[in-house]
């Protein structure tokens, strides 16, 4: 498995290094701007002259002037959409990738399992996220006393707690729906497609009280988001992160029962509505 997870981490370096560039820069970025955005004036009655439809998708506006709201406006508002390309991608093509490139029978044959497989790539992809964000935690950590955030490190970390429980989570269900589906990329458009419509109802959510049952059944209706500086909600990260293991373990016994293909992607096992004419 440590071998797997080693090869793992190899082969996605080029993401973990791409990825974390992008998330650091994002995040220093914005850590520096919020002198001045924080600094102009009534900023919170310019924003809210804007329609409540449009700004109820990032995040808690009226709270705009506190760290908490600014970090929840700017950034964990919706980075779990950004990050979220990157755990649905690896999740949907940790296993199908390889078989439909035609070389997961080849890895197959030599002395590994398929659990040590499994869990060696899973671990991978978990480790890949982690790294990710801690690259964020630590733009954000190291200047927030020069930009007068007012927040310690350990506040600062725990927001980025229940993202990588949602990005987990989401990452599982692509990896579960890619041993269901005919392709890895139909499961990627599926799992993009659910947190896409997951992010949405949360905020429509928030105009419309008939939504609110339905939104309750969703992953991101335990996602604190930027609140979580305040305070961390264990019993929702706790069933984040259970849910994602759950998922992990489904996709693992249907792995383990699976019949690993040559090569290409699979069709549709629909049964033939038409029978075939009978030969004369």
């Amino acid at each position: 498995m440590w071998a797997e997870f080693k090869h793992t981490l190899r082969r996605m370096r080029g993401q973990i290094i791409g990825w974390s560039i992008g998330v650091g820069l994002y995040s220093l970025l914005m850590v520096f701007l919020y002198p001045t955005v924080t600094g102009i004036e009534d900023l919170t009655a310019l924003y809210g002259s804007f329609p409540e439809e449009m700004m109820v998708f990032f995040g808690d506006i009226m709270m705009l002037n506190t760290p908490r709201g600014y970090l929840d406006t700017y950034f964990f508002s919706y980075m779990q959409i950004i990050i979220g390309i990157l755990a649905i991608s690896t999740g949907a093509s940790m296993v199908t990738g390889d078989e439909e490139k035609g070389i997961l029978d080849l890895i197959l044959a030599h002395p590994v399992s398929r659990t040590a497989l499994f869990w060696g790539r899973l671990l991978g992809l978990a480790v890949v996220l982690l790294i990710v964000l801690l690259v964020g935690w630590l733009c954000w950590a190291i200047p927030a006393e020069q930009v007068e955030l007012g927040l310690s490190w350990i506040e600062l970390l725990r927001p980025f707690l229940p993202l990588f429980a949602v990005l987990l989570l989401f990452g599982t269900i692509a990896l579960f729906l890619s041993m269901l589906l005919p392709a890895g990329r139909m499961a990627g458009m599926l799992t993009g497609a659910l947190l896409v419509g997951n992010f949405l109802l949360a905020g429509l959510s928030q105009i419309s009280e008939d939504l609110e049952p339905a939104m309750d059944l969703t992953p991101l209706a335990y996602y604190q988001g930027g609140q979580a500086v305040e305070g961390l909600n264990w019993g929702w990260l706790a069933g984040l992160l259970a849910a994602g293991l759950v998922l992990a373990l489904a996709a693992w016994l249907l792995f383990r029962r699976r019949d690993i293909r040559v090569g290409g992607e699979r069709t549709w096992k629909l049964p033939r509505l038409i029978p075939r004419r009978a030969r004369s």
